[in-house]
């Protein structure tokens, strides 16, 4: 039996597995959940997402992966062997070839960490390719042509922001502001204003159902609930769409600003080809409403998001695997 490619989108909040000629097969959370005193692995993946804030003291768990680089590596490999074993591309005669992202303008020592990680699950060779070209890929721009593209890739720790061309990354930045510091500014705005303490589950669904960066004229809203900081009981408060816009607002235009930065790096000919074609937003971050009409009103160049902007990075690596030759 031939060997089979994977493709994986290694995100520090989920991780998608494309296997060539079947698709995406896997998206789970980046999540694993570990008995403290024994050190023994109780989920990984969607089983341990559920349990973040609601496990005992004995347990802990963690996403292993921080800002779009490996923080703990050996609960890393636990989850990738775990997922590469779960879809059944391994064995003892056959080890695939791995193709792995990773994000742009990471150190030298984080690229080799992410490479030895899917060398241990007992792949046969790694590739490692940088995030926003794959996503470019997976996006359906044509990065082969003498011509700018660029693309804004905002994951969950890290967004990646590019202009390609004749498959290379003619400049890019990477920034530690993406899905993850939304769910984070969302906690804080609620505990200072309500004096109410919520999750990151929490966080993350009220930006997923209400969040936005538009001044919406009829604001949505939701129940929230947590701790009171002050009686240390449970609560619940009602905020607004408008509310949310007001707590991920600064962190929103670090990510512009970061595109400004790169818009004023390239050369004039390729930002000709820019405002011909416009700017792409691909990751989980490209779901948030108006953040395309934000970012074409402050860029002044047009805008649009990718077909499928959640799988553009997994189904790039799918398209690079079919051409590896």
């Amino acid at each position: 039996m031939r060997n089979k490619d994977i493709g994986i989108d290694l995100g520090t909040a989920n991780i998608l597995i494309y296997v060539k000629g079947q698709g995406i097969v896997l998206s789970e959370p980046s999540v694993i959940a570990i008995d403290k005193d024994s050190g023994k692995v109780l989920a990984i993946g969607q089983q341990a997402h559920e349990m973040l804030g609601r496990t005992p003291g004995s347990v802990i768990a963690v996403k292993p992966l921080k800002d779009g680089v490996i923080a703990d590596f050996d609960k890393t490999e636990l989850m990738l062997d775990y997922f590469i074993k779960k879809i059944k591309c391994k064995s003892f005669f056959r080890k695939p070839r791995i193709l792995i992202c990773c994000p742009s303008n990471i150190t030298q020592v984080e690229k080799n960490a992410i490479r030895e990680v899917a060398e241990r699950t007992g792949a046969k060779r790694v590739y490692v390719e940088e995030e926003p070209k794959v996503a470019a890929v997976g996006a359906g721009l044509e990065i082969g042509m003498p011509s700018g593209n660029m693309v804004i890739d905002i994951g969950g720790g890290t967004t990646d922001i590019a202009v390609l061309s004749l498959n290379g990354i003619v400049y890019s930045e990477s920034i530690r502001v993406a899905g993850n510091t939304l769910d984070i500014d969302i906690i804080k705005y609620v505990k200072n204003k309500y004096k109410l303490l919520i999750g990151e589950v929490t966080a993350e669904q009220v930006k997923i159902k209400i969040g936005t960066v538009l001044d919406e004229a009829k604001p949505k809203s939701m129940k929230v609930r947590g701790r009171d900081l002050l009686t240390g009981l449970p609560k619940t408060i009602t905020i607004t769409s408008q509310e949310v816009r007001e707590a991920i607002k600064d962190s929103i235009f670090m990510i512009i600003h970061g595109a400004k930065h790169v818009l004023e790096k390239i050369e004039p000919e390729i930002s000709a080809d820019i405002i011909d074609k416009g700017i792409v937003i691909t990751g989980g971050g490209a779901l948030l409403n108006g953040l395309d009409k934000l970012i074409e009103k402050e860029i002044k160049v047009p805008v649009k998001i990718a077909e499928s902007p959640l799988t553009c990075v997994a189904m790039g690596t799918g398209i690079i695997l079919e051409n590896l030759s």
